[in-house]
């Protein structure tokens, strides 16, 4: 069958991210005999004229329209990505008889409420290249797939769904050929990294994450030495700023410290990072590999720096993991980006006081504080029933596809905003999300690169801040 899958993401801050997912479901579907094409809407002027030639082109059976983010996940500044959606939808469904399948981590955290607002035809959900390919396998024979696990579909306007995840990760590299798909050199240009994952699932139980959704709460571990050559492979083509993107990086921790203890080996010639490191899996020995085998910068999300926050968004650690960890930090050169999230459940004035008092006391000069405000609240999180049980969430889980954000209610909005305004005109190291919405941001990507800086980028904070304040830029 002719197979036509759209990248329909376009969003560029802080940097544009390698479309990985899709990557890979194309690699499995030509593995499987299908003749494929990919079009990445990320740097097209006209995106519906793109895909319009590519429909043309290709007459395809089948369009997957790959589908990453649901909105920007920023109460301050929301934008609803699937309003994008619909206009390409009305496209396909006029030119063609295409057979029409949403995939992506969006869908598998929406699937019910995206299919119903798009029209699709199915959904795919979780592990992309291996469910993909069977449904394609059954759509060629005329098959009705109504009892394959990990996908949904619209029958007599109704959605139904089946759970149920396919296994990734067996052996072999980890990462598709993404210069047989995409404009990579694009992507470099613009100090993107190369996404790799050592791992799937998680077992953590935040009350706000979609993680255990997308990929199950039990892990699928790669092996290290296919970690290693993967990365080793990347070297080889050039590819040297990698990003291991697993929802935290350093657990389970036996794994992560194998990884790092294999690419300190080797010592292959990239650029390392990863930003999700949790405090309580971090300790001398970790970080002291993890130098070893060239990374350049690291981050830690802990969220907050209060005790009764950390309880209230069940992060599975106590503010005593969070000091251990800056100490430990502390002591070694990695530049780090401690991650924070106010406005959760229990969050007071005193509590965010003590989260800008501890990023006071312990986060370096070269190392840089984000600070975002709300929390998105997708359906089936206990986020959601929280919300609902406080009275701040009457929408409908259809509703919802719009961007609805969680913040305490014992909390004042305007209050917070001038405090963090205030310590961010004390600190040229700390960030919020106005800061990585800036619109010319993709221009100092650009413009960083061709000066030879290397990723990451948010390591140069409080130089590039000083610099746009120099030139009367509110920054």
């Amino acid at each position: 069958m002719n197979i036509l899958i759209v990248i329909t993401n376009r969003y560029r801050n802080p940097v544009p991210v390698m479309p990985v997912g899709a990557c890979s479901v194309a690699d499995a579907v030509e593995k499987a005999g299908h003749r494929v094409r990919v079009l990445d809407l990320m740097f097209e002027q006209d995106p519906l004229s793109a895909m319009e030639k590519e429909l043309e082109k290709l007459s395809p059976d089948i369009v997957g329209l790959s589908v990453r983010n649901i909105d920007n996940n920023d109460m301050q500044n929301p934008v609803a990505f699937f309003k994008d959606l619909k206009p390409l939808v009305d496209s396909i469904r006029s030119r063609t008889q295409a057979t029409l399948v949403l995939g992506g981590s969006a869908v598998a955290v929406m699937p019910e409420e995206l299919l119903r607002y798009t029209g699709a035809d199915w959904a795919v959900l979780g592990d992309g290249e291996v469910v993909f390919p069977e449904l394609l396998k059954a759509l060629s024979q005329g098959r009705i797939p109504d009892r394959m696990p990990g996908i949904a579909w619209r029958e007599d306007n109704i959605i139904k769904k089946n759970s149920g995840a396919a296994v990734r990760f067996s052996d072999g590299c980890l990462v598709p050929n993404f210069h047989r798909w995409i404009n990579i050199h694009a992507y470099i240009s613009r100090m993107s990294t190369v996404p790799v994952q050592t791992k799937l699932g998680c077992h953590f139980k935040c009350v706000y994450c979609t993680y255990r959704k997308i990929e199950g709460h039990d892990y699928r571990l790669s092996a290290s030495e296919s970690v290693v050559d993967t990365i080793q492979h990347l070297a080889a083509l050039g590819l040297r700023d990698i990003e291991f993107v697993d929802n935290v990086f350093n657990s389970p921790y036996d794994h992560a410290l194998a990884v790092c203890d294999g690419l300190a080996k080797v010592r292959p010639d990239v650029r390392l990072q990863s930003l999700e490191l949790n405090p309580l899996f971090i300790d001398d020995d970790l970080l002291a590999v993890m130098e070893k085998a060239g990374f350049v910068g690291i981050g830690i999300t802990v969220e907050s720096a209060s005790g009764t926050v950390l309880e209230g968004l069940n992060k599975g650690f106590t503010v005593e993991d969070v000091f251990n960890a800056a100490r430990i930090i502390q002591r070694h050169k990695l530049p780090c980006l401690w991650i924070f999230m106010l406005g959760g459940p229990g969050e007071t004035e005193a509590t965010v006081q003590e989260t800008l008092l501890f990023a006071e006391r312990f986060i370096r000069p070269g190392d840089v504080a984000f600070f975002n405000m709300g929390i998105r609240i997708y359906p089936g999180t206990e986020l959601e029933q929280i919300a609902r049980r406080q009275d701040v969430l009457a929408l409908s889980t259809e509703e919802m596809l719009e961007p609805v954000f969680y913040f305490s209610p014992s909390l004042d909005l305007d209050w917070l905003k001038s405090a963090l305004c205030k310590v961010m005109a004390a600190h040229m190291n700390y960030i919020n999300s106005n800061t990585i919405g800036f619109s010319f941001l993709p221009i100092m990507n650009r413009l960083g690169y061709r000066l030879g800086v290397k990723p990451p980028l948010w390591k140069h904070t409080r130089f590039i801040r000083r610099g746009l304040r120099f030139f009367g830029m509110d920054v």
